[in-house]
């Protein structure tokens, strides 16, 4: 039997890009032998990096002043970047694609199942926060960006086509497949090392949220909260919000910045509960807390609906609590819930829900659901 030749294309591989897709990347090519691509790569030439030394190919954006430093300011060309690749010697082609990796060009031979994390956020669900908060969004620019932003558009519904089969992060990631490009598909969990994080059944009195601090998370909500409640907060994370974070912090909320995973790890372990106010697709905090043993406090929208209990309503098999909208008001009524219910909350139930998004989980469904597809796409071709 011929062996099949597999390609993998990601957006870009930097060292400043360690999130969520970045692990699913990491986590196919254990169990898949592919060939890497990407917009940009700086990750083969990074020796800390899993892929030090790898041959990854790449596109003209590689050249680009500041690639280095992202390749969102390239926008407009990342579509045509992306069908620059040329893979037709393969037999299968996988995206992990969260903006326009499920956009190269495929031939009719080919398999190509795509792995979403989101579709294009900035050209559709976030596209009037982006305008609202960006100088390109207004004047005489923004009339330029919101042209741009629709042609984005139409070329990210067009490139969906290029798709046999799509992967969703989440439900709420296929609900919006589903919407923006009318194509079903089937949820796997991207994988969250939960052995990473060691069980923790006794916990102390603080409260605890990690994030990158940017906008969207909604961290200067979470520290509002509790500098009303004056409760004691650890905050940890760095990022654009940080001297804003730190100004606004009480003395009940202690600012740590930037910490090494294992100071990361010691914190998520120990804290009496996780906060979470980020609206997300997925959302691999949330998980990392639980597999500590750890409750979580978050906003029940988007992946947290599909990683959180809330105790209020599975009283066998609650995680935490969840919140309705991103205010304050909401935020301490979800608090005060938590401290009514955290005797009835189980470290080692909490722990046993964070296993069921665990590396193992995620290869036994990809793999399989990968064979399924393989074996329908090449009994008709």
């Amino acid at each position: 039997m011929v062996s099949l030749k597999y390609a993998l294309v990601h957006e870009w591989l930097t060292p400043k890009a360690t999130g969520g897709s970045e692990l699913v990347v990491q986590e196919i090519l254990q169990h898949i032998e592919a060939d890497l691509y990407a917009l940009i790569d700086f990750e083969s030439t990074n020796p800390e990096s899993y892929l030090f030394k790898r041959s990854i190919g790449t596109t003209f954006l590689q050249q680009f002043p500041f690639a280095y430093y992202g390749v969102q300011k390239y926008l407009p060309l990342l579509p045509i970047a992306i069908e620059q690749l040329d893979l037709r010697q393969y037999d299968i082609i996988l995206s992990s694609s969260h903006a326009v990796a499920k956009g190269v060009l495929t031939a009719p031979y080919q398999l190509h199942v795509c792995y979403c994390h989101a579709p294009m956020r900035y050209a559709w669900d976030l596209t009037f926060d982006y305008l609202k908060s960006s100088a390109a969004g207004r004047g005489m620019p923004g009339i330029l960006t919101r042209y741009l932003l629709h042609r984005l558009r139409q070329w990210d519904v067009l490139s969906a086509n290029r798709v046999d089969y799509f992967i969703a992060n989440s439900q709420t990631t296929a609900r919006r497949i589903w919407r923006y490009y009318r194509r079903p598909a089937t949820v796997i969990y991207p994988p969250v090392n939960t052995q990473r994080f060691s069980y923790h059944p006794e916990k102390q009195d603080f409260y605890l949220t990690v994030s990158r601090l940017v906008s969207y998370k909604k961290i200067e909500l979470i520290v509002k909260t509790f500098n009303q409640l004056g409760k004691p907060l650890v905050v940890i994370g760095d990022g654009a919000e940080l001297p804003q974070i730190r100004h606004l912090a009480k003395s009940n909320v202690q600012v740590l910045g930037w910490q090494p995973d294992e100071i990361v790890e010691k914190y998520m372990a120990q804290a009496k509960a996780f906060v979470y106010a980020a609206y997300e697709d997925f959302g691999i905090a949330p998980v990392e807390a639980q597999a500590c043993g750890t409750p979580v406090i978050a906003y029940g929208a988007g992946g947290t609906l599909e990683t959180v209990k809330d105790i209020r309503h599975h009283p066998d098999k609650g995680t935490g609590i969840l919140f309705s909208e991103q205010t304050t008001a909401s935020l301490i009524q979800a608090i005060q819930a938590f401290e009514q219910y955290h005797p009835l909350l189980n470290p080692e139930l909490i722990q046993a829900h964070a296993a069921s998004f665990s590396p193992d989980m995620f290869q036994q469904r990809y793999l399989f659901f990968l064979e399924q597809c393989q074996q329908e796409f090449f009994a008709k071709h």
